[in-house]
């Protein structure tokens, strides 16, 4: 049998295999084989995870476009209804009789 090293955590009752062991490359000294080998590693997992991320980057697109939408309709609805300053205009004059014919005498 061979001698484990470090990074061999081999379970013969499990049957799992040896896990992969974080390393700092700016630390340790890696050969550019084994930098190669990352980069592949790191790039075959980004791959693999593209398509959940992707579908998930359309979902929040669109859930933020549909809140843009929803909150510029309702501002055009409410800008729409003139009632609002009309009742406003209304009040103001009514206020406006109400101080002259205070202001004109008793």
């Amino acid at each position: 049998m061979e001698a484990s090293g470090p990074g061999d955590s081999h379970d013969a009752k499990s049957g799992k295999g040896p896990l992969a062991q974080r390393i700092d490359p700016t630390r340790e000294k890696l050969t550019p084989a084994q930098l190669q080998f990352m980069h592949q590693v790191q790039l075959a997992q980004w791959q693999k995870t593209l398509p959940q991320r992707r579908t998930r980057n359309i979902v929040t697109g669109l859930g933020i476009g549909a809140l843009v939408l929803a909150i510029y309709g309702y501002t055009f609805y409410s800008v729409s209804q003139e009632g609002f300053l009309d009742e406003l205009e209304d009040e103001a004059k009514a206020a406006r009789a109400r101080a002259l014919a205070r202001a004109s005498g008793p």
